[in-house]
C-alpha cells in the first residue's frame, strides 16, 4: 500500500498491518508519478518504493 499522506498511526497503515501487506504512507506525490498498472516493490522496513515497470 502507497499513500501520499499519512503516519505510522494512519487508516491505512493500520489497515496495511491487519492484511500483512507491506505499506509506505505519507510519500506526498505518489499518486502524480504512479500509474494504474505500474509494478512497484513496496518495502515498508526501509519506506521506499521502487518501481520495477512502468505503464507509460
Amino acid at each position: 500500500m502507497v499513500t501520499d499522506v499519512g503516519a505510522p498511526l494512519s487508516h491505512a497503515a493500520i489497515v496495511a498491518r491487519e492484511l500483512g501487506i507491506p505499506a509506505v504512507v505519507g510519500c506526498g506525490n505518489a499518486t502524480t508519478n504512479l500509474s494504474t498498472g505500474d509494478r512497484v516493490r513496496v518495502d515498508g522496513v526501509r519506506g521506499t518504493v521502487t518501481v520495477l515497470r512502468s505503464t507509460a
